[in-house]
């Protein structure tokens, strides 16, 4: 099985950067994709920022010019640094793997597509 466990949200006021990271462990062989999703109160999760094995990064629209989003592959771990950080971007956000192909107990390969953390809260307000 894989987990995947967040650090770094917490409250910041208007203005300022916080950095979040996941490691995702188990017997791993390849992620193909990582990423951040958000999940702002009474909303649904939305995308914020993925980037594929291959270095391809997407962000949501209102994020481009303040995240970065970055990946240590061998480490599978992936990063969101986040700077002048708004209001808006306040939520809980939820690292992804996905694409995802690992050794079972057995030793056998298995594929999921998708394997969630558990959300690490972020607040933005002054």
């Amino acid at each position: 099985q894989v987990q995947l466990v967040e650090s770094g949200g917490g409250w910041v006021q208007p203005g300022g950067s916080l950095r979040l990271s996941c490691a995702a462990s188990g017997n791993i062989f390849r992620i193909n994709t990582m990423g951040w999703y958000r999940q702002a109160p009474e909303k649904q999760r939305d995308i914020v920022g993925v980037m594929t094995s291959g270095g391809i990064k997407t962000y949501k629209e209102s994020v481009k010019g303040r995240f970065t989003i970055s990946r240590d592959i061998g480490n599978n771990t992936v990063y969101l640094q986040m700077d002048s950080l708004k209001p808006e971007d306040t939520g809980v956000y939820y690292c992804n793997a996905r694409g995802v192909y690992y050794y079972d107990s057995s030793g056998s390969m298995r594929h999921e597509l998708d394997f969630w953390g558990e959300g690490t809260p972020v607040t933005v307000s002054a």
